[in-house]
């Protein structure tokens, strides 16, 4: 054991402790978060606008503040970048990170002096929770690799600004700086294909002891690791004990990232975003990401099936129930106040609060009425592929509402690491799996609206070569899992592979 590892022990000890004291007493915790979050942004622009100061419990705070999204507070956020202060929050944001919107384009969040240490910590303290749960620590003393975005930042109104994960590169703590890789100059390539290959030559002869970064892209560094050495990522690195990843659900992709590793390996969820660190895994073999509700963040939930409501329900803490899915809001010292993130969480535990990602408000489905959430097509994937021992790397779904011939249907698109031994047996378990969670899907089968599903496997590499034509190839990008369009499913129709 080394010295880093050593010390890591008692340190585990004591984030294990305080996380249980906070997460022990929520709605406190979070009545702690608000009002400081309220004194704070009394003396703002929208803190002004929206009377903060009349502001003295929830229900004044519902009725003084809308929900918003980025739309609505993009002109606050262009003052910010004009260098006025006091705007959303107290003072200037010490960061601004730049990140994809989906109907935005380019979204600009602030991060503060205040809300930096909830990227920065909550990253560690799953950790460490780690650490103190299984008493495996080796890790650390190791070589340490995240896939992420360039550390390069720009300069934009006075405020430093680039991706979250580049931003955050710049905190990694100094006793960890000479245990991560890649190498600055490596991390700075903006092309992902050579950073991917630049990477792979820096790692491949290391003791790489954890690898973290978003499933599919991890998987293609993977793919490199294995043709560089003849062998599986498991024996290229026999210490590689940690796998940490985020961004989209794990399950799809974890019979071919195991299969590339060649042997299991623990894993660790976070549930990051530019808005805020919101979640993270704490146990081992519990269900769920606990909320995290002391790191400056006030969280609000509306009911996923009245979001686009003109009143919709609107609820903190207190109120939430266990399977119910909910559309995620947010207020954070870094100054957004009502802010709608476009994700949906379910809760699956209120003791203590832990909740999983369901999938996106915008991205579900319902061409017909049937309202298919990632969640479902994730679940019925993975069971499919669990009884033909199936492999996926990347897949997507849209609706053919006018084919040539027949009823309409879902389509989906599938790269596959191994290919089902039964196509139509793997085709049938999905869609049965589907009907039995969506009770709309189901109908519109039985009442021949839909006929059922059905898969296009596309080329090795379809989806890389997609995202790469569309500029979004690497770092934190992520390809929708549901359409209610063509758009994506008719530039996929180029790597048909029954065309080869």
């Amino acid at each position: 054991m080394g010295l880093k590892s050593f010390i890591s022990l008692p340190f585990s000890k004591w984030v294990a402790k305080a996380t249980d004291k906070w997460s022990s007493k929520p709605f406190i915790t979070q009545q702690n978060v608000f009002d400081d979050l309220i004194e704070n942004g009394r003396n703002t622009v929208f803190g002004k606008k929206h009377s903060f100061s009349s502001i003295k419990n929830y229900d004044d705070f519902k009725r003084a503040v809308p929900i918003v999204t980025y739309e609505d507070i993009k002109p606050y956020i262009e003052r910010i970048k004009n260098g006025e202060k006091d705007i959303l929050w107290k003072g200037k944001p010490i960061y601004l990170s730049k990140t994809s919107g989906t109907t935005s384009g380019v979204k600009y969040i602030p991060i503060t002096k205040e809300s930096i240490p909830n990227h920065i910590n909550s990253a560690r303290n799953a950790l460490l929770l780690y650490i103190a749960e299984t008493r495996r620590s080796n890790f650390v003393d190791g070589k340490l690799i995240f896939l992420s975005g360039s550390p390069e930042l720009d300069m934009l109104g006075g405020i430093p600004t680039g991706r979250l994960s580049g931003i955050v590169n710049h905190h990694v703590p100094g006793y960890l700086r000479k245990n991560q890789m890649p190498s600055y100059t490596t991390n700075c390539i903006e092309d992902w294909e050579h950073k991917v290959d630049a990477i792979v030559e820096e790692t491949f002869d290391k003791n790489m002891t954890l690898i973290s970064g978003i499933p599919p892209w991890v998987q293609m560094y993977f793919d490199k690791i294995i043709k560089k050495t003849g062998k599986q990522v498991g024996d290229a690195f026999p210490d590689f004990s940690l796998f940490v990843y985020g961004g989209v659900n794990y399950e799809p992709y974890r019979n071919k990232l195991e299969s590339s590793i060649g042997r299991k390996v623990d894993s660790i969820e976070l549930y990051p975003a530019s808005e805020g660190f919101i979640a993270y895994q704490n146990r081992q073999h519990e269900e769920g990401l606990l909320l995290i509700l002391n790191s400056g963040i006030y969280y609000e939930f509306i009911p996923a099936d009245e979001y686009f409501n003109e009143h919709p329900t609107r609820i903190n803490l207190e109120d939430v129930q266990v399977g119910v899915n909910y559309a995620l809001i947010m207020n954070t010292n870094a100054g957004l106040w009502g802010y709608s993130i476009g994700d949906t969480v379910k809760f699956v535990s209120t003791n203590p609060y832990k909740i999983v990602v369901t999938g996106r408000i915008s991205h579900f489905i319902s061409a017909f009425g049937e309202h298919v959430i990632a969640e479902e097509v994730e679940k019925a994937l993975q069971f499919a592929c669990s009884k033909q021992m199936a492999e996926i790397i990347e897949f997507t779904v849209a609706p053919e509402v006018s084919p040539a011939e027949g009823l309409p249907y879902h389509e989906w698109f599938i790269e596959f690491g191994r290919e089902p031994n039964d196509m139509e047996y793997f085709r049938n378990c999905i869609d049965e799996s589907l009907q039995k969670q969506n009770i709309y899907y189901q109908d519109l089968i039985a009442g021949k609206i839909l006929q059922p599903l059905k898969i296009r496997a596309v080329k090795p590499n379809a989806f890389i070569n997609y995202m790469k034509a569309k500029g979004k190839l690497g770092g934190q990008n992520k390809l929708p899992r549901l359409s209610n369009d063509r758009k994506i499913a008719n530039d996929l129709m180029a790597f048909d592979a029954s065309s080869e």
